[in-house]
């Protein structure tokens, strides 16, 4: 190809042709030579006549400018003029394809996958071989392959969670020989990236795209000086930006809500910002993310977790100390650790429990009252925390003494016990390291820790199991029981520093952390996550959207700590860690994080992402250049004398009927596809105006077979479904006589569902609980005709049912609908026949199970026939979890979306999948007819029977 300007050619060979345009000027100017001039009297005779033929003696200056200008047309249009085309690789050698794959490029992927798949079928074009990686995955051999062979997965492709790191271990794997690469960059500085962007620059061309769009992210909220602190970075530090956070997080019903919106300023030249805003504690504690409004990556969330929460405490004690008498006090100590960092309520047990306390602190009290007793009895079994200290009052009374109290974890034996004095039973002790399974295993003990007093234990079966606590000599020091749904602890020793030195020691704050007795304000240090397994509870992806975690193992403390320093991986990735009694954040930015441009090697200039649409002038020249003929006969005709009368009409008649044909973007009739991903919110003829504006939906609804799915308002899920649709849609028009339009997106809370004969419900585990309109509208449908397909797209995990959110969810939606008795679809169903004969049902997944309606008890079967006979309905509702959406979808060019197994026979489940489709469409539109004996010996010749 070559350029001139925004301009390229296919075939520049043919512009040669321009060169023969002066040859042609001089050409049509030429004239035979003048006549002679003889005097003839007789000439006289002619004067006043005129020759109704006349004929000129040379061609017009405008109509020879009008024929070069055809010809110019028509030798620029068989070049192959194509406006803004996409740059070609320089090169004609192997091609590696680089694409960062990070977080950072989810905004743009679509866009990116896009470019990438360009460049590929260039290549395949030019026969050069490629091969694709993406920085985010562990490192492997790199082996060239033909383009066609990358070109099903890089469609398949998405963005990691995470950004690259370690971009230098691709190095060793890189194969010999020169070759050329092209790097889609999200335009961060990364680790090794620069040592790796020269081995490519010395092993041939280099060619770098980056997106030209803002990059902002979020570090994670932290809590200082009874404010919540939001700050956000961005790559670009030029002009002023203004940027709104949004915080998150479930209302008393249990909806999640905006809850809180920060606007941060960023200055000029200035590349991070930062705002305080005040919370009330109650709604601080039900945040559970912030995110930054109109942006879709990891980058741009920050989950939150117990540093951002402040506990309320409940502090009783059996009397107040006087005022010199502080430091004896039993809440001192525990007034000093906790004040920072909880909110603390200092009042009467019977004050204190209709607070709502997270914990209950009992400083050495012995005896409650029996109202007191049963109120706290019911708060702990409802999953509420009593800790306990022990003390003079509690050494004395006889509470646990003969039988167990249920607020106590043991049973106590008389007196205590006192260690290191001229009475004692031996010198004071120390902590014995924390065991595997308690939840202070792995916090390390001063030795200045000594304990000087504390109460028995009563010798007892389940005491080991227990203790989770105890001293040098086996001595037990704390105890805790299970209690209902929550738990009772007594630490051993006064909450002063009466019996012993603990709670003087940074121990003592690190053991009601672990108790999650208190949460501190800031992230936890290396020595907080130590000597624990964290088990992710919930997972980001790339887009910042949560996932569950599914069976992802627990990753140690020691390594969830480097993650937290050096920021997510594979081996762990974003989310929400769960400890014994505490929640981590392991977000994608840290609090220090800083957005870096990348450096190139010299010579080396990205490009922009954002290129120009590409458009063929191809058609337009022609079609000028044939104008233009047709413009040059006519002219000449009327030069010549031959355009009077019928002619000029007839003339003008063959100029209007060519002008339609002369339409430089003429196209025939094609297949409706999703406006959405075919770039056609409305084709042309495709819905009448409609006389009003709310008969819009109806009209579009009703102008032909228009396929539903119901939306979910994940527009990830809502795309594909759409997609989905669209991709069977397709494939009815070109193998029955459905020719269904594009498909439509209903909500059954608000749309009228009547005009529809099919509805593909994709149920998410978050799915709204219709309302009872909406159920009305349901039944409706489906006792009209109507058919749902409920897919909950779990077959891949756990198969379908209720072990999955989607199949609780869908439990719970299918409780409100008139839905008759289920089976499992047997082999001789209806749509086993429709159109397609089938044995199995499979879309992305293919282990499912199928459920359609039961069939009649009388319904029997004809002898001879391999087939029951049914009644002619159609079964209303079928309930599956194999994701057919999914295997459906298509885009603008029939390629599919996603991908189905590997290699031949993933492309055969989803030929397959198709196919069910169809006989799914088709059963509804036709209903059982194909149980009819008269088909019986057509399908017995297609059985082999």
């Amino acid at each position: 190809m070559v350029m001139f300007g925004p301009i390229g050619f296919l075939t520049p060979w043919l512009l040669w042709g321009l060169i023969a345009l002066p040859v042609l000027w001089f050409l049509l100017r030429a004239v035979p030579p003048a006549p002679l001039r003889k005097r003839f009297p007789g000439v006289v005779l002619l004067l006043g006549l005129q020759d109704e033929d006349a004929e000129t003696d040379k061609t017009p200056w405008w109509l020879l400018l009008l024929r070069m200008a055809a010809i110019a047309a028509l030798i620029l249009g068989f070049a192959g003029p194509v406006l803004h085309p996409e740059p070609k690789p320089a090169g004609s050698g192997p091609l590696l394809i680089v694409l960062d794959g990070g977080w950072a490029e989810a905004g743009d992927w679509t866009r990116r996958i896009e470019r990438a798949g360009q460049v590929l079928d260039e290549a395949g074009r030019d026969g050069r071989i490629v091969a694709v990686i993406r920085l985010t995955d562990l490192p492997e051999a790199i082996s060239f392959r033909s383009a066609a062979a990358w070109t099903g997965r890089l469609s398949a492709m998405e963005p990691a969670a995470y950004a690259p790191q370690g971009a230098e271990a691709w190095v060793p794997m890189l194969p010999a020989g020169d070759f050329d690469t092209l790097w889609l960059s999200d335009g961060l500085a990364h680790e090794g990236r620069d040592r790796l962007a020269g081995v490519f620059s010395a092993r041939g061309h280099l060619t770098v795209i980056e997106g030209g769009a803002a990059l902002y992210a979020l570090h994670p909220v932290r809590f200082g000086e009874g404010a919540v602190i939001v700050a956000a970075s961005r790559l670009q530090s030029g002009a002023a930006a203004q940027i709104e956070v949004i915080g998150r997080g479930p209302d008393p019903a249990g909806i999640e809500r905006e809850l809180a919106r920060i606007r941060l300023d960023f200055a000029p030249g200035q590349s991070r910002a930062e705002a305080e805003t005040d919370l009330p504690p109650e709604l601080r504690n039900r945040l559970t993310r912030f995110e930054i409004a109109g942006l879709r990556s990891a980058g741009a969330v920050t989950l939150t977790d117990d540093s951002l929460k402040r506990r309320k405490v409940a502090l009783i004690s059996p009397g107040a100390q006087a005022e010199g008498l502080q430091l004896l006090s039993p809440l001192h100590y525990l007034r000093q650790a906790l004040a920072p960092v909880a909110d603390l309520i200092e009042a009467p047990l019977s004050t204190a429990l209709p607070a709502s306390p997270d914990v209950v602190i009992l400083a050495d009290v012995a005896r409650l009252t029996a109202t007191e007793q049963e109120a706290l009895e019911v708060w702990v079994e409802k999953g509420g925390l009593l800790l306990r200290f022990a003390g003079p009052r509690l050494a004395g009374s006889d509470l646990s003494r003969f039988e167990e109290d249920p607020l106590m974890p043991v049973r106590l034996r008389a007196g205590g016990r006192s260690l290191g004095g001229a009475l004692s039973w031996g010198d004071a002790k120390k902590l014995a390291p924390f065991p595997e399974g308690s939840p202070f295993f792995g916090l390390a003990i001063p030795d200045d820790v000594q304990i000087a007093e504390q109460v028995l234990a009563q010798p007892d079966p389940t005491l080991a199991g227990r203790t989770i606590a105890a001293l040098d000599d086996g001595t037990p020091l704390v105890t805790r029981k299970i209690l209902g749904e929550g738990q009772v602890v007594l630490i051993h020793v006064t909450a002063n520093a009466e019996w012993s030195t603990l709670p003087l020691s940074g121990l003592f704050m690190q053991m009601l952390e672990r108790l999650a007795i208190s949460t501190r304000p800031s992230l936890p240090e290396a020595r907080d996550l130590a000597g624990q397994l964290w088990v992710p509870e919930m997972m980001l992806n790339a887009w910042g959207e949560e996932r569950d975690a599914g069976e992802v193992a627990g990753v140690p403390g020691e390594d969830l700590a480097k993650a937290m320093l050096e920021g997510p991986g594979p081996a762990w990735p974003p989310g929400l860690y769960a400890g014994q009694e505490r929640r981590v954040a392991l977000n994608v930015i840290a609090a220090e994080t800083r957005l870096e441009p990348a450096l190139w090697p010299p010579g080396v200039v990205p490009e922009g992402l954002a290129a120009l649409p590409e458009h063929s002038l191809k058609g337009g020249f022609l079609s000028a250049g044939l104008l233009a003929l047709l413009a040059d006969i006519l002219a000449s005709l009327w030069l010549a004398g031959r355009l009077s009368g019928w002619r000029r009409g007839t003339a003008a008649l063959l100029i209007l009927a060519f002008l339609p044909f002369a339409a430089p973007e003429a196209r025939a009739q094609e297949s409706p596809a999703s406006p959405a991903l075919r770039g056609d919110s409305n084709p042309a003829g495709a819905l009448p105006e409609g006389p009003q504006p709310g008969d819009d939906f109806a009209i579009e609804a009703t102008y032909g077979v228009a396929l539903a799915y119901v939306k979910t308002g994940d527009p990830q899920i809502d795309e594909l479904s759409e997609a989905g649709l669209a991709g069977l849609g397709d494939r009815l028009w070109q193998r029955t006589s459905i020719e269904p339009q594009p498909p439509i997106g209903v909500d059954p809370e608000s749309d009228e569902l009547a005009f529809f004969p099919f509805l593909y419900w994709p149920v998410t585990a978050d799915a709204p609980t219709p309302s009872d309109a909406a159920y009305a509208k349901l039944n409706q449908f489906l006792r009209t005709g109507g058919m749902i397909l409920f897919d909950t797209r779990d077959a891949g995990v756990a198969g379908y049912g209720a072990a999955t959110g989607e199949g609780q969810a869908l439990q719970r939606i299918a409780a409100g609908l008139d839905i008759p008795a289920l089976e499992r679809i047997p082999e001789d169903h209806v749509l086993t026949r429709t159109f397609y004969l089938l044995q199995n049902f499979p879309g992305r997944f293919s282990e499912g199970t199928i459920w359609v309606e039961a069939a009649p008890e009388d319904a029997d079967q004809e002898e001879g026939a391999p087939f029951r006979n049914l009644n002619d309905g159609v079964t209303p509702v079928v309930i599956g979890g194999n994701d057919w959406a999914a295997a459906w979808a298509t885009d603008a060019n029939g390629i599919p979306l996603l991908p189905v197994g590997r290699g031949a026979a993933g492309e055969q489940q989803r030929e397959i999948a198709w196919r069910f489709g169809i006989n799914l469409i088709m059963h509804v539109l036709t209903g059982n007819y194909k149980s009819d004996q008269v088909h019986v010996p057509a399908l017995l010749e297609r059985l082999g029977q």
